[in-house]
């Protein structure tokens, strides 16, 4: 039996690991962490009995995503919850935007923007498989489904505070729509930034915005049991460097790294084309994130009470500010009012703390690397839409960047993203190639290949059916 080996148990990795075993190879996973999981693990970061999501909390893409959906993962474990509302965004006059799933519902709340709303979004959210099958794979093919594709292909080129302005009238909506773009990292004036909100708000009304009950390392759990169901083994504090990849590589048909190009040209640069290698050390990483988990006597005391229905909040007021935020990241500066998104997980889920106790996931964006304590900043921006905040925090865990890479190799310099998501690396994701290194055994299956960052187990997905097709070839 041919084997195949994957480095790192991120979503991408143990996707591809399955599509692998799927296909009837043998595949060992190299994890070099104790917990396997990379950014989907859930940890007890503050105080005992409260469980904390390391990386990612909510979960639309991996819902919605094609490769999971063909997986019996509710068979391993995953259940999904999806509270009252997906998404909040609180405003100063003490009202919120609430986008509920229902797109119908949605449509009516935004008043005179709901149809220009549901049109854009309409044809994208009823065919969400079928559309997600295009957008979250290569960007340089041809989709199954050209014309559900189409509508969207020209926002690439659009910045989101150019189509807020040209589709939606209220300051509210913009606000809402600020908020989803402002995911991308990216300047609010940037190409791009239009289709990450653009995509968010699809998935919200298709696939909701749900998290696993139990917290995020429910998926990489539910993955494991999958994989073991086809006989691929996990190996977990097990670092692969180019010593160990020697060893390995005898005895292995193909490699797939859930790495940054970095690392993978930290391991075996030597089997690369000159040409890939260059192209991996160019590759740009994205700004980074700060974040800070919260142990909570009791649930935050949102000023509107629409917020208290929704698992996450977008805490930035309106979109001229959200966009002053990420302006000031992109430009290498901190913001003094960061845009911070939230989730309060424990308002659906009650075994994440003890009884009548919350958890509370916060972060905002900050230049690569960055040293600034930004926590004092992203109290205040809770504290201005919940006053009250800071009388129910009895815990704080701060992971700055870099505890962020120290806890992930992946992120480096806190960037949660896998690169950054410019007009060039869309389609050069590390390479014009995407998955490919230039060498027939080695291959990226990371959030720095197509499509980006994300749950999704897509890269994976895409980068394994690579590497099966040329072992056939």
């Amino acid at each position: 039996m041919s084997r195949a080996c994957v480095i790192g148990a991120g979503p991408n990795g143990l996707a591809a690991a399955i599509v692998l075993a799927q296909a009837g190879l043998h595949v060992d996973v190299f994890e070099a962490e104790a917990e396997p999981g990379g950014a989907t693990r859930t940890l007890p970061l503050t105080l005992p009995g409260f469980l904390h999501d390391f990386g990612s909390a909510v979960h639309p893409f991996a819902a919605g995503s094609p490769f999971f959906a063909s997986l019996p993962l509710s068979d391993h474990g995953l259940e999904w919850i999806h509270g009252d509302s997906p998404l909040a965004h609180p405003l100063d006059d003490g009202t919120a935007v609430v986008l509920e799933r229902d797109l119908d519902a949605t449509t009516r709340a935004l008043g005179a923007d709901g149809e220009a709303w549901k049109r854009w979004l309409e044809p994208a959210a009823i065919h969400w498989m079928e559309f997600a099958e295009d957008a979250l794979g290569p960007v340089l093919r041809v989709p199954r489904h050209p014309l559900r594709v189409a509508r969207f292909g020209w926002s690439v080129l659009e910045s989101a505070r150019s189509f807020a302005q040209s589709h939606f009238s209220s300051l509210r909506t913009r606000a809402v729509f600020a908020g989803l773009a402002a995911h991308s990292f990216l300047s609010l004036d940037q190409p791009l930034s239009a289709t990450v909100g653009l995509m968010l708000a699809v998935s919200l009304h298709a696939a909701g915005w749900p998290i696993p009950r139990g917290g995020a390392q429910a998926i990489s759990r539910a993955l494991i049991g999958s994989l073991n169901s086809l006989g691929g083994v996990v190996h977990t504090s097990r670092r692969i460097d180019a010593a160990a990849f020697r060893e390995l590589e005898p005895e292995s048909t193909a490699f797939l790294f859930d790495t940054a190009p970095r690392q993978l040209l930290s391991i075996a640069c030597d089997r690369l084309p000159s040409r890939y290698a260059r192209a991996f050390s160019r590759f740009r990483l994205g700004p980074g994130a700060f974040k800070v988990d919260f142990a909570l006597s009791e649930p935050v005391p949102w000023r509107a009470a629409e917020c208290r229905r929704a698992i996450t909040v977008h805490l930035g007021g309106t979109m001229e500010e959200i966009a002053a935020s990420e302006d000031a990241v992109a430009s290498g500066r901190v913001a003094e009012r960061p845009f911070v998104l939230v989730a309060q997980p424990t308002l659906f889920d009650p075994t994440r703390a003890p009884q009548g106790k919350h958890v509370l996931w916060a972060y905002c964006h900050v230049p690569n690397g960055s040293a600034v304590d930004m926590t004092e900043r992203i109290e205040a921006q809770i504290e201005r839409f919940a006053p009250g905040f800071r009388d129910c925090v009895l815990a704080r865990r701060v992971s700055p960047p870099f505890v962020l890479e120290a806890m992930d190799a992946n992120l480096i310099g806190g960037d949660i993203s896998g690169g950054a998501m410019s007009l060039r690396q869309f389609f050069f994701r590390p390479t014009l190639h995407g998955y490919s290194t230039g060498t027939r055994k080695l291959y990226l299956c990371s959030a720095s290949t197509p499509p980006g960052g994300g749950v999704h187990g897509m890269c994976g997905f895409h980068a394994a059916r690579l590497a099966l097709r040329e072992m056939r070839a």
